[in-house]
């Protein structure tokens, strides 16, 4: 390699280096996981390769908020990690998650979901029972390891999370957020 061209790759910030990295791993996530091509053993179709990157990236006690269609997932991930599972559930991207991902086993509720006000009290939510069925299908803890906590203290702990989940859910209350443990 010439003196002139050792200047010039000096000069390429660290940045671009890792940007081709990533890009090499996007290239390779996005040929094994074409949806109904999924050429990885045990990965649900509907896991992204962006989601899959962000579910290797969360580390013990980050949490995973999932929100229905009324949810502000993007004012809530204010920039940050939002991604989109257009034409799914929130229980079908519970599931998704749950077969590749550990619920938190030091904490007594890794498992929150936004509880209804009292005015509403009256109002069915039959996706809760859906919700603890597929926990309890991936925790031996089922029912236990959920908890309710109302929207306005869902909304702040989300802000905290890793990333956020936009489903087009269209049961009421249908958000929940994981918070994750070790294999």
């Amino acid at each position: 390699m010439s003196e002139i061209s050792l200047q010039r790759i000096k000069r390429i910030p660290d940045c671009i280096y890792e940007q081709r990295r990533l890009d090499r791993f996007w290239f390779f996530l996005d040929l094994c996981c074409q949806k109904g091509k999924n050429m990885l053993k045990g990965i649900p179709d509907l896991l992204s390769p962006e989601f899959l990157k962000i579910l290797a990236e969360m580390g013990h006690g980050d949490r995973l908020v999932i929100g229905d269609c009324n949810f502000p997932a993007a004012s809530i991930a204010d920039g940050g990690r939002n991604i989109r599972c257009d034409g799914h559930r929130a229980t079908e991207v519970l599931d998704a998650v749950l077969q590749l991902f550990p619920l938190d086993t030091f904490v007594e509720h890794p498992v929150i979901i936004m509880d209804k006000p009292s005015e509403q009290s009256e109002l069915p939510t039959p996706v809760w029972g859906e919700f603890s069925r597929i926990v309890g299908k991936y925790d031996s803890r089922g029912d236990s390891a959920v908890s309710y906590t109302d929207r306005f203290t869902f909304y702040d702990l989300a802000k905290k999370s890793y990333a956020v989940v936009s489903t087009t859910e269209h049961a009421y209350y249908a958000c929940i957020i994981l918070q994750k443990g070790c294999l």
